[in-house]
């Protein structure tokens, strides 16, 4: 066998294994899509019906008959809230942690990673119990729940992020008189860009897709996109064709917002990997 064929070999078995991996990764999302546009006979037909007549009325069912836009309203607003307020607390921890050394620095920090350890679904019960007493199962309860889970997260990415930058810089903006806080608004912020974008992103999603705590923190007149999916499973069944269809809307939001950062998303990603 020749070098060449050799290589052709390989280039063929590395796309069979890529054709193979898209096919795995693309195929459940093509089912939510296909499935999201059949009628309630064809969702459950056995074998499946790959070749059918699509239809509408499944998204007409779930914007106009189900409280959507109430729904939809309550999602963002506790994602774009909760996600504003853990990114800007989470850059200030992250910052703090980065530059001022103080006594109890390095367990505060290894106390914040294992925060992010704790499963949400251990916390629904006694979150639900505090917050109950406190009168704050609704939005606000929630986008104080989400604020604090993704805290860990931004502040362990951003401080990152921070440690990267020259201290150089910093040093001479404040020989130049500027304070702590103008250090961090004008000069450490607008260089850690991208990190912000990882954080926003990652936040965002984890909000705007959290299910168990929505749960039990919301009731029908507060209950996000999630949640609202659990109304489709029914005594008499379960209507798949409205829940791939709201689920479908649920997922356009976040892949628009994941693909308009994608260029900082990548970058942030990729920060600090290459030295030179």
């Amino acid at each position: 066998m020749t070098l060449s064929t050799r290589r052709s070999l390989i280039m063929a078995f590395r796309y069979v294994v890529i054709a193979t991996g898209a096919v795995v990764v693309f195929f459940p999302i093509y089912e939510m899509l296909s499935t999201s546009f059949k009628l309630d006979v064809d969702a459950f037909r056995l074998p499946p019906q790959w070749i059918f007549v699509p239809t509408f009325q499944n998204y007409i069912d779930v914007l106009v008959g189900s409280n959507f836009m109430r729904f939809f309203t309550n999602s963002v607003l506790v994602a774009a809230i909760s996600t504003s307020l853990s990114v800007s607390l989470g850059s200030l921890a992250a910052y703090a942690l980065a530059r001022w050394h103080f006594g109890g620095r390095t367990v505060s920090i290894i106390g914040i990673l294992m925060l992010k350890m704790i499963p949400e679904v251990i916390l629904a019960v006694p979150v639900f119990t505090l917050f109950n007493r406190m009168g704050l199962t609704s939005r606000v309860g929630l986008i104080i729940v989400y604020t604090a889970l993704n805290l860990p997260f931004n502040i362990w990415v951003l401080r990152t992020f921070i440690m990267e930058l020259p201290f150089e810089l910093e040093e001479s903006a404040i020989i130049d008189g500027c304070n702590d806080f103008t250090v961090f608004t004008r000069i450490v912020l607008p260089l850690v860009g991208p990190g912000l974008a990882v954080a926003s992103i990652f936040t965002f999603r984890i909000a705007w897709n959290e299910f168990i705590l929505s749960l039990v923190l919301t009731n029908r007149f507060t209950r996000t996109l999630p949640v609202a999916i659990s109304m489709y499973l029914t005594d008499t069944g379960t209507e798949w064709g409205r829940i791939t269809a709201i689920a479908t809307i649920i997922a356009v939001p976040a892949f628009i917002f994941t693909f308009t950062a994608a260029k900082s998303l990548i970058m942030g990603l990729t920060a600090g990997a290459v030295k030179g």
